[in-house]
């Protein structure tokens, strides 16, 4: 610390570039700070800096940080309580360009594994990282700005966030006991025959469309008695909630009444959520995919046959590609990739949906034979996938009924609380009965699909547009439909992905399934800071397979002829 201090001093007024020889590692009392990367421009990005606070330091209890889960919660409720020092700090130190400035990883509602903090599962130490914006006057060095930032702002903020005996340590017994819960929410899904549970008390509707806090005052979930479960929690006790179960469940009811803030609800649910957020006891089975109507999107060599077929023009939809996919391809090509991928259940809604992918009516099957349609729509299949393949479908529903005849459980959403009209809706279908032919027979198992993964730059350069995709090297990935993404973190870690990927399998010809299973090994093994190379990490958090593999399939689609 004392030879860091000295050498700040040494290089006072000197021109910004001689910051570099700042680069290493420095013992403080009860961490080690690290400068990874020093900005060569005071108007630059910020420099990259971690600390590292050894396991005995922190002394935090083994039993937050042993089980994966826990661990995550704590990394995530240290890494809330740092970055709520970290602002008190920022730019408080002066000077041009970012001079000052001190960034951290802000974490939204869901409970991710990140790399701005982590927690070692062996022994406790505590990593955080974040950015520093080193102080300049014009651009020269001041030293006496950077030492008031590294000696007098930022030990304390690390010293509250890090040890364990600074910690609200009530707080963070709760959050251990809340992830406890969560785990054991999931871990009941399947046991009781459901893709969803929504526990009683829940706030579904968020503040507005651009902030995921819950709204105030609004209306409590309450399920309906019959579907209404009862999950044993280790810590919560008996919880009360309505079980979605697997198979076909349509959601409907009028507009305005809560039918796709439920929906929503439930893609969200793939992820946990924080104390307070009013979604903490909802969960949805990791699997849940949302599909919809991509228009425009490439597709690449996607046997898109069981919905698409017979085109009057001859393509082939067994493998099919294109750059520039309808609203009813696109979603057919959605709906296998992520069958393909692993998605147990899959979550639509029919306002983002294409119609004709959807249904067609009784008029239009009289006037266009079935033989003269090259879509085979969703409701004619929708059965089989549950029945042969057992992904089951929630589908929100206001215009057409038909759907009622394949639903194994109707929900009437009725001023955002629900009701199950099941029979109801089986009843009032009597009178219309469905004439169309539903697909019967096996499906066909899908041949291994086989894709050529173009080889990595050798210097690639990654630029996130938030939740929309990214770039490498200007190229654009669109990935904005991809909905379940959460922040640009995230989307900054599917990008590091396909580029590990491409680093690795770059010009050859390789399965879809290997290209995602050696990337999640990789992530399950060592960590989400493994897809970066060298010693600077940015920050991420850690996808899902299905996203990878969404990100994959659009990549490579731009490379159709």
């Amino acid at each position: 610390m004392r030879q860091l201090q000295s050498q700040i001093r040494s290089i006072d007024h000197k021109g910004y570039p001689a910051y570099k020889s700042l680069k290493g590692n420095y013992r403080f009392p009860a961490y080690e700070l690290w400068i990874d990367h020093v900005q060569g421009d005071p108007f630059a990005s910020p420099s990259s800096l971690h600390v590292f606070i050894s396991g005995k330091t922190a002394g935090i209890p083994a039993d937050c940080y042993g089980e994966k889960h826990r661990r995550t919660a704590l990394e995530d409720f240290l890494l809330r309580g740092f970055a709520k020092g970290v602002d008190k700090i920022s730019f408080q130190a002066k000077g041009s360009g970012k001079s000052g400035l001190i960034a951290v990883s802000r974490p939204g509602q869901e409970v991710l594994e990140r790399s701005a903090c982590q927690v070692d599962a062996k022994n406790g130490n505590v990593l955080f990282r974040f950015s520093v914006g080193f102080p300049a006057r014009g651009r020269s060095i001041d030293a006496r700005e950077l030492e008031k930032i590294l000696f007098e702002l930022l030990p304390p903020v690390v010293e509250r966030a890090g040890l364990y005996k600074n910690l609200n340590q009530k707080a963070l017994q709760q959050t251990m006991e809340l992830a406890d819960d969560q785990k054991a929410i999931r871990g009941q899904l399947e046991k009781k025959g459901l893709v969803a549970f929504v526990a009683n008390g829940s706030v579904l509707p968020r503040e507005s469309g651009i902030s995921e806090r819950p709204m105030k005052n609004a209306v409590v979930f309450q399920s309906p008695e019959s579907l209404e479960v009862v999950l044993e929690l280790p810590h919560r006790g008996e919880c009360r909630g309505m079980g979605i179960p697997k198979g076909v469940t349509l959601i409907v009811g009028g507009g305005y009444h809560g039918k796709s803030t439920l929906l929503k609800t439930l893609e969200k649910s793939v992820y946990p959520h924080i104390a307070g957020d009013g979604r903490e006891y909802i969960a949805t089975g990791s699997t849940g995919m949302k599909i919809r109507a991509e228009d425009g999107r490439s597709v690449y060599q996607e046997d898109i046959s069981l919905f698409i077929r017979n085109l009057p023009n001859g393509k082939d939809t067994v493998c099919f590609s294109t750059l520039d996919a309808s609203g009813s391809t696109s979603q057919a090509a959605n709906t296998v990739e992520a069958v393909e991928a692993g998605s147990r259940l899959l979550l639509i809604d029919e306002d983002t949906s294409a119609t004709n992918f959807m249904i067609r009516d009784e008029l239009m099957e009289l006037v266009i034979a079935a033989q003269q349609e090259p879509i085979v729509p969703f409701i004619k299949r929708v059965r089989q996938f549950y029945e042969e393949k057992e992904v089951s479908t929630v589908l929100v529903a206001g215009s057409c009924g038909a759907f009622f005849h394949v639903a194994d459980t109707v929900i009437q959403m009725d001023r955002y609380l629900p009701k199950e009209i099941t029979q109801e809706a089986k009843k009032a279908a009597g009178a219309f009965p469905l004439k169309m032919e539903l697909e019967t027979g096996k499906l066909a198992a899908a041949e291994e699909r086989m894709v050529f993964l173009p080889r990595a730059d050798e210097r690639s350069k990654v630029k996130v547009n938030g939740t929309d995709g990214f770039s490498v090297n200007k190229k654009q990935v669109d990935l904005r439909y991809l909905e379940q993404i959460t922040d640009g973190e995230q989307m900054l870690a599917i990008a590091k992905a396909l580029e590990y990927l491409r680093r690795k399998y770059g010009g050859k010809t390789v399965a879809m399934e290997k290209l995602l299973d050696s990337v999640m090994e990789l992530l399950e093994k060592d960590g989400i800071c493994a897809l970066t190379e060298g010693s600077v990490v940015p920050n991420m958090a850690m996808p899902r397979r299905l996203e990878v593999a969404g990100c994959l399939n659009r990549f490579i689609g731009t490379k159709v002829k």
